[in-house]
């Protein structure tokens, strides 16, 4: 107990000294006015300092801000011109691929198309029967069928088929003698073509019905 009495007593008279000290700090620096002024530029230098170093760091981040900003539009200039090339470019090759398109089917068919003034320039002026001018026309039409077979040409079939709106305008019908005929194409009026798998035009048939 005595000895806590002590440690009481001894807190107390350190703390007392502390006081007594900064009470001597102040009361030195109220008496000695050079010093408190010293002290008060020295706390407005290192205040001004460190605004000077923010200022630095802010101007730094933006210069590099600006730098990146420069950057992507360069990048953004030189994308869009790039863009504007190829977009000009593919409209060009569209329009000659459009303007072009029936150049090659044209070319393929001038051959057919010498055959034929042949040989209505050699029956002007020759004598031949009737069966040599139809072999020639239909050596010429076979020609011809070859040639766009070739290019993707093909007839669609009708005879023994199903009538089926993929292909087939139904133009008439007739009525089916039996449930077999039904559905079924009696007759082709004008063939149907595909192109490529493609329907151009639809074979018009009569039907059972």
């Amino acid at each position: 107990m005595e000895e806590k009495k002590i440690n009481t007593e001894n807190q107390d008279t350190i703390n007392e000294a502390q006081v007594s000290t900064e009470e001597n700090q102040n009361q030195e620096i109220q008496n000695n006015p050079e010093t408190s002024e010293k002290s008060k530029r020295s706390n407005v230098f290192a205040k001004k300092e460190k605004k000077s170093q923010q200022l630095e760091e802010l101007k730094a981040a933006n210069e590099k801000l600006q730098s990146e900003k420069v950057e992507l539009q360069d990048k953004f200039l030189r994308l869009y011109s790039e863009f504007d090339n190829y977009r000009k470019r593919t409209q060009k090759e569209k329009l000659d691929i459009i303007k072009n398109a029936s150049e090659n089917i044209i070319t393929c068919l001038l051959p057919i198309i010498d055959d034929m003034e042949r040989a209505i320039a050699f029956n002007e002026n020759n004598e031949v029967d009737e069966t040599s001018i139809k072999e020639g026309m239909c050596l010429i039409l076979q020609k011809l069928k070859t040639m766009l077979t070739q290019k993707g040409l093909a007839e669609i079939k009708t005879e023994n088929e199903l009538f089926c709106t993929d292909f087939h305008e139904a133009i008439s019908t007739v009525p089916a003698q039996n449930e077999e005929e039904k559905g079924k194409i009696l007759k082709e009026i004008q063939k149907g073509y595909t192109l490529n798998d493609k329907v151009i035009r639809y074979s018009k048939v009569i039907i059972y019905q």
